[in-house]
């Protein structure tokens, strides 16, 4: 950390290039980055040692991207990722995409060549701004050292503002090796001024009012808006106050409590089919903050079709784009919902209620934790039984893939930001590096990864990142020995015609000794509550390799480009419910 002086912060004083970098962060409160050194990015190493900033060093800048992800998710506040010229930026890129459709807000410094080089094919210079154009809200070039501060100030404020998510900001090495006056007031950027769109009239408020006070089967649609906005209170108000019942999209799992009784579950491709069914009959569907996602609408020719809908939505660009809207909503969530909540009145809902619990019926009655013990494990009664013994507290960072599935079906999440997932680029090996970015967040959460044995794979390197800063976090790798929903779609589309989908893996237990970390492997449910145990009292970072079921699936299944309500559902003979209800 080395000393530091943070008094030019109020007085303006002449840095260099790469100590602005460092001066900037520490006035927009950053006290964590992740990143990994090289030559067009070494000025600003040098100059780290006067800053407070903690640098984490990961194994792999895609680890770095995800880590500044992860710390986003979990805090709510923009996370920072640091990576060298071409090869470092180009690694980025994929945590970059994964923020992008997730709407995070990240912010990624790079390196590049001296200005003079640029353009001219030098050693590792490659031209990241244009390479991120389409996966950052905005990046910035720079090269003079007056213009970084204001450049990575702005940076801030475009990533946390209006829809969050990424901004590059991509700094040649004489910026960074140049001298200039730094004022951090003087570099703040204009206030930020939402689009001119972002007003609601008072006809559009009293036109949802209408539609909310005339359904006889509404529905209140929340996703990962919820979350960001903070609009938690105000969506539970809705809800209870005109007896609505609220489906969630998997990232928008937390914004509303799993325990609630008007919660239904999640929705659309591997949701529960009373959710999906209920959808489909709805005669209104309330959208808060979420974007008609194809996963989450299935075919949308047959999507709701007996539903107006209204959405609430702070990106004009997502009103009409997917699904045609009868009263739109532009602007922040909660500032909408406090509009609107005055004007709708307190409704009798029960009738509809009974309906979708009647259509529950015999899916959900045989709980899973009731279930006889086969000797098989499967990958529903790990999470199951995770989210039992943790009593759902902690924060779950999952891979993608089927063990995903199952976690947002058979772990309960009461409360917003305890699960991190990346949902629109499905991004495998997301998980760790995730992990370890929402550990440096919350240090007294207890974290747990659940990945897959193709995911854990990808990223398996930051175990290394893990050691050498001595953080805890808990590990669960659903090992099936395929690259599951890979095996799954192969299973039900293409006549099981496994190509490419069985996985060799090594000894997870064994790769977790070579890095010096206790692991153990579990064949069985009978000792899953020990095995668990272990792993939580653990001191340090603990690894259980679960070798489940080889075949499972996750069920129901809306196939792609199907309808809502056309779904595989679990076979008979199989004695895994396909239902995550606990009542």
């Amino acid at each position: 950390m080395g000393n530091h002086d943070s008094s030019h912060l109020n007085t303006p004083t002449r840095l260099t290039g790469a100590e602005i970098i460092w001066a900037t962060l520490v006035g927009e409160g950053v006290t964590e980055v992740f990143g990994y050194p090289g030559g067009a990015i070494l000025p600003a190493y040098d100059a780290l040692r006067k800053f407070p900033i903690h640098h984490v060093l990961v194994r792999h800048e895609q680890g770095a991207a995800h880590m500044a992800d992860g710390y986003a998710r979990a805090s709510g506040k923009v996370g920072v990722a640091i990576a060298t010229s071409g090869p470092g930026a180009t690694n980025l890129v994929t945590g970059i995409a994964t923020a992008m459709l997730d709407s995070i807000p990240i912010v990624c410094i790079t390196g590049n060549v001296p200005s003079k080089l640029l353009g001219s094919d030098a050693f590792q210079e490659v031209d990241i701004t244009g390479i991120t154009l389409p996966v950052t809200k905005h990046n910035f070039l720079i090269n003079r050292a007056e213009d970084i501060a204001p450049a990575i100030r702005h940076a801030f404020q475009i990533a946390a503002s209006g829809r969050p998510g990424p901004v590059l900001v991509d700094i040649t090495k004489d910026a960074q090796q140049g001298k200039a006056i730094f004022d951090f007031a003087a570099a703040a950027p204009r206030p930020y001024r939402p689009h001119p769109m972002l007003r609601v009239e008072d006809s559009a408020l009293d036109r949802a009012a209408d539609l909310i006070r005339n359904s006889k089967r509404p529905i209140i649609l929340a996703g990962h808006g919820v979350t960001e906005s903070g609009a938690m209170e105000q969506v539970r108000a809705l809800a209870e106050r005109a007896e609505i019942p609220v489906a969630l999209t998997l990232l928008g799992l937390g914004g509303f409590p799993a325990s609630h009784p008007l919660n239904l579950g999640m929705m659309g491709m591997h949701g529960e089919s009373w959710v999906n069914q209920a959808i489909q009959e709805a005669d209104l569907l309330i959208a808060c903050g979420m974007r008609f996602d194809d996963r989450v609408t299935g075919s949308l020719s047959t999507y709701a079709p007996k539903a107006k809908k209204i959405h609430i939505e702070i990106d004009p660009a997502e009103i009409n784009k997917n699904v045609k809207v009868h009263a739109a909503l532009v602007g922040d969530l909660r500032e909408v919902l406090e509009d609107l909540l005055p004007r709708v009145p307190g409704r009798d809902g029960q009738a509809w209620i009974k309906t979708i619990e009647a259509s529950k019926g015999a899916v959900a009655v045989r709980d899973i934790k009731n279930l006889p013990d086969s000797g098989h494990l499967y990958a529903a009664h790990v999470v199951h039984d995770l989210w039992r013994i943790t009593g759902g507290n902690a924060i779950v960072v999952t891979d993608v893939g089927q063990h995903q599935m199952w976690e947002a079906q058979y772990f309960h999440h009461e409360h917003p930001r305890s699960l991190i997932t990346s949902g629109g680029l499905g991004t495998m090996g997301f998980a760790l590096p995730a992990a370890i970015g929402a550990k440096f967040a919350c240090p007294d959460k207890e974290v747990w990864v659940i990945a897959g044995d193709g995911g854990f794979q990808m990223t398996a390197a930051e175990l290394s990142t893990i050691v050498q800063e001595k953080i805890k976090i808990n590990i669960a790798i659903i090992n099936n020995g395929f690259l599951g929903m890979v095996r799954q779609w192969q299973e039900f589309f293409y006549d099981r015609n496994y190509e490419s989908t069985p996985l060799v893996s090594p000894d997870f237990v064994k790769l977790a000794d070579a890095h010096g970390l206790p692991g153990r492997a579990v064949r069985t449910r009978t000792e899953l509550a020990e095995a668990v145990a272990e792993a939580r009292n653990a001191p340090g970072t603990f690894l259980l390799n679960f070798l489940v079921e080889k075949e499972d699936s996750v069920y129901p299944m809306i196939p792609a480009g199907s309808a809502l309500h056309e779904m595989i559902r679990r076979p008979g003979k199989n004695p895994l419910v396909e239902s995550a209800d606990d009542n």
